[in-house]
């Protein structure tokens, strides 16, 4: 296959979840070998459905969907399913492959140093940290060698020395990429064009250029589009004005007036729908607890995996109402484990004060029930929750009134997330436990969570690995697991 030929082509193709969740609608791009595309969009747009479409596990409408003949694709998906949990690396990586590959040992071993993770291949995959687990669903990908490499969220949960390994990796990888990615700095560094899908028309649009590019783009056009329909609606009623005054006079003045209400009617036509999705969610409070005194949650010991075995680390950390504390430390220390005990109040070193609610947002989403609706998950297990509350909490995070009747499991992970957030507006926690919240979100959201999380009043703990997020809230403590 020659570098620059036409490997992938998407012809008016249509896709819905349904009859009433269309989300494609139509859409053409071509990919050409060698090329490295970044598929943006917001939150449930369908970037992960073009991914399933490509590899054949969803099949169009309508339309077509073209890939070269002898065209391999891989795809690094964004969790590894719970049924894998329980098996070895090896096996991880056998089930990789449709045939049996002999002495399959020495590729693990090449695929776990491009990755930065040399392990034991009999190690279970259940043992691994959310950021190590991020790291053997790239290798699965990669250990396949494809002519086409698609990667969904692939910085998640990684740590600074991850995106550094992945990203240079990326840049000298002469293969076809096309990356899902929320990651401004990480994007930039490699992708040469973007394909936006518009969650309002459902259409999917090519540019050239990186992520910041194209933000810029679109920011100019959206600006362009709101001049135009302004200047519409001022000859609008310039016009409706004109034919009613015309109208009043009669007799062939009336022909005047129906031109005037023909102007009207076309300036009418030419308004551009300017795109809905491009507003982010509505900034908000997390409400804290309104009987919180005294000390809230106070950490004398905590364990830590170094070099595979548990070590046992004192320290003296006492959080109190409106104090901030950010759990620091590289993937696989344990920052995830540390955090679930302290939400399930199995810490033998910490101690939360008694009354006090816990809000906690888990990374894997595993605290939410991927049977129930979106409106009983945010309604599960809060007493006296009012249903105009709860639809005005989710409104404001995008969820409306077909999102509601959604199961948790059908939704993209950004939503789930934006879940997460509406369940935490409506529980009001004294202490708020964030796993990398930033994960999935597309990156309109982050100034509006930022800002959330600073301005809550609760005592609050934070694991995020990327700088520019946690840079804007106020962190009273550090809690370095390694140092």
């Amino acid at each position: 296959m020659a570098y620059g030929e036409v490997i992938i082509r998407f012809d008016e193709v249509s896709f819905s979840y349904g009859p009433y969740i269309p989300i494609l609608r139509e859409v053409d791009f071509t990919v050409r070998q060698g090329s490295k595309i970044t598929l943006m969009g917001q939150n449930g747009a369908g970037k992960s459905t073009i991914f399933q479409l490509i590899v054949k596990a969803l099949e169009p409408e309508s339309g077509v969907v073209h890939v070269a003949d002898n065209i391999t694709i891989a795809m690094a998906r964004q969790v590894i399913p719970t049924a894998q949990m329980d098996i070895t690396v090896q096996e991880f990586f056998e089930q990789c492959f449709a045939e049996k590959v002999y002495n399959i040992d020495p590729k693990i071993d090449a695929v776990l140093e491009v990755v930065n993770l040399p392990v034991n291949h009999k190690r279970v995959i259940r043992s691994f940290s959310g950021g190590q687990r991020a790291r053997l669903l790239l290798a699965s990908a990669l250990i396949q060698n494809p002519d086409v490499l698609l990667l969904d969220e692939p910085t998640n949960n990684l740590d600074a020395a991850g995106i550094a390994h992945l990203t240079m990796f990326l840049k000298e990888y002469d293969k076809t990429c096309i990356v899902i990615s929320h990651d401004a700095e990480f994007l930039n560094s490699f992708t040469q064009g973007v394909l936006y899908l518009d969650a309002f028309t459902h259409k999917a649009e090519q540019y050239i250029g990186d992520y910041s590019d194209v933000v810029e783009q679109i920011s100019v056009r959206i600006e362009k589009e709101n001049r135009k329909n302004a200047q519409l609606a001022k000859e609008i009623i310039e016009n409706k004005e004109r034919a009613n005054f015309f109208a009043q006079k009669g007799g062939k003045m009336r022909l005047v007036a129906k031109k005037m209400r023909q102007r009207a009617e076309e300036a009418e036509e030419s308004k551009v729908e300017v795109r809905k999705e491009d507003k982010a969610i509505r900034p908000f409070l997390i409400p804290s607890q309104s009987d919180l005194t005294g000390e809230i949650l106070r950490i004398s010991s905590f364990t830590v995996i170094k070099n595979h075995k548990p070590q046992v680390k004192k320290v003296s950390i006492s959080l109190r109402k409106n104090q901030h504390l950010l759990l620091q430390g590289p993937n696989g220390i344990g920052k995830t484990t540390l955090l679930e005990s302290l939400a399930l109040g199995a810490t033998k070193g910490a101690n939360i004060a008694p009354g006090v609610l816990v809000g906690y947002y888990r990374q894997d989403f595993a605290t939410l029930n991927m049977e129930d609706t979106v409106y009983h998950s945010l309604e599960k297990g809060i007493e006296g929750l009012a249903e105009e509350r709860l639809r005005q909490v989710a409104s404001g995070f995008l969820i409306g009134h077909d999102v509601m009747k959604k199961t948790i499991g059908s939704l993209s992970e950004g939503q789930k997330g934006l879940v997460m957030f509406a369940r935490l507006v409506l529980q009001r926690p004294g202490l708020l436990i964030l796993d990398e919240p930033t994960n999935h979100m597309n990156f309109r959201h982050l100034p509006v969570i930022a800002s959330a999380l600073n301005k809550y009043e609760g005592a609050m703990i934070l694991v995020s690995h990327v700088p520019e997020f946690v840079q804007q809230i106020r962190i009273d403590e550090v809690l370095d697991l390694e140092k």
